[in-house]
């Protein structure tokens, strides 16, 4: 009898805890460009900004307008290199970046559309810079590392030179439906203002309610963010998607508990349970400020990817979920969703390192906070 009812325990136990396959209704789906492939390159950051980009051009105007990525990158790297070469080689040079770095060569470049520069020479298929950026790195450390310590007046015409060769010349007119535009005006021409966009994060080793350098690895151009508590930056994300703003995201996605394939990113009450939470519904962890801190400051956080937040869901348990917007193209072997993950809340709150909004995006209170 004792076997028996323990039987019958164990039985509604594991019927309680039955896991169940996700099934998500969309909250929120604002509109946005379809989903493309960033290649075999590390520039997240210009094709997740310039997705956000394109999404703020279809609110301000109704117009899509497909931009080029890689007319952003190739008037980047010049600034990365100059960076690198006046630090004498301490500094990092590579491929990552934040958003902030399209705002800034949006604000000094203006824009173009894909038409016009897509970045990809000759007969090559897709994005590839492996070469590129090894040919470079090579270049900018003879220059650092000469033996006479004395550096070549050449070096900004051999950046920009092999730039040329790997990515094409840059832009200086062209025509776009029937008009003649240079990449300045055609930047006005879409409505976009750089000053009108801004970073904000959640830290608590530096003051709330102030903006401050965030010290990254990608952050080499040492852009401000403003710092916020937790739920005042969810709040925010909420705000604009409620809204109609799209919100631009910094973020780490080196968790097992992050599947493309799997078309999820969630935080497992046990770690244990990781591949089992991937699958369906599981326990999550409760996220606050100080776990979210001790997570970044171990190294456990860590900026690595950028992408972009179009809607809102919520599972059949009444979960929330962010859709996210990926840069890894579409192919259904890896990637669900049509390319998009959904991050549960818990996710968000602890691997969202900064999001960048219009700053008519911010609910009335915050934004007298920060004096916005």
């Amino acid at each position: 009898m004792k076997v028996q009812l323990f039987l019958a325990a164990l039985w509604l136990f594991s019927s309680s805890f039955a896991q169940q396959a996700y099934q998500f209704n969309t909250l929120i789906d604002l509109e946005t460009t379809p989903v493309i492939s960033q290649g075999r390159t590390g520039t997240c950051w210009s094709f997740s900004s310039t997705s956000f980009l394109e999404s703020e051009i279809i609110r301000i105007s109704g117009k899509q307008i497909d931009l080029s990525e890689m007319y952003t990158v190739r008037n980047t790297y010049p600034k990365k290199a100059e960076n690198y070469i006046m630090r004498q080689g301490k500094a990092q040079f590579s491929e990552g970046g934040l958003a902030h770095d399209v705002m800034n060569s949006v604000r000094e470049f203006g824009l173009v559309p894909q038409s016009v520069y897509s970045g990809i020479p000759g007969t090559q298929k897709g994005h590839n810079h492996a070469e590129m950026i090894a040919v470079l790195s090579s270049m900018l450390e003879t220059y650092v590392n000469n033996p006479g310590r004395e550096l070549s007046s050449k070096w900004r015409d051999a950046v920009q030179a092999m730039l040329d060769i790997y990515l094409g010349e840059n832009v200086e007119e062209f025509n776009y439906d029937g008009k003649r535009y240079t990449p300045s005006s055609f930047s006005e021409m879409t409505g976009i203002d750089p000053d009108d966009y801004i970073t904000l994060t959640s830290f608590a080793h530096a003051p709330y309610n102030e903006s401050f350098i965030l010290n990254i690895p990608d952050n080499w151009s040492n852009g401000s963010m403003y710092n916020l508590p937790l739920d005042e930056m969810m709040q925010i994300v909420d705000h604009a998607l409620e809204n109609g703003f799209t919100v631009e995201l910094d973020c780490d996605v080196s968790e097992r508990s992050f599947s493309s394939k799997d078309g999820v990113a969630i935080v497992p009450a046990s770690s244990e349970n990781t591949i089992k939470a991937l699958q369906g519904i599981y326990p999550e962890r409760q996220i606050d400020q100080v776990f979210r801190q001790s997570e970044f400051e171990n190294y456990n956080t860590t900026d690595d990817h950028l992408m972009h937040i179009t809607g809102l869901l919520e599972d059949q348990n009444g979960t929330r979920y962010y859709k996210v917007k990926n840069s890894w193209g579409t192919d259904e072997s890896r990637n669900a969703n049509g390319g998009y993950v959904y991050f549960s809340t818990s996710y968000m709150r602890l691997k969202a390192i900064s999001i960048m909004v219009h700053k008519d995006a911010l609910p009335e209170a915050i934004a007298r906070k920060l004096n916005l």
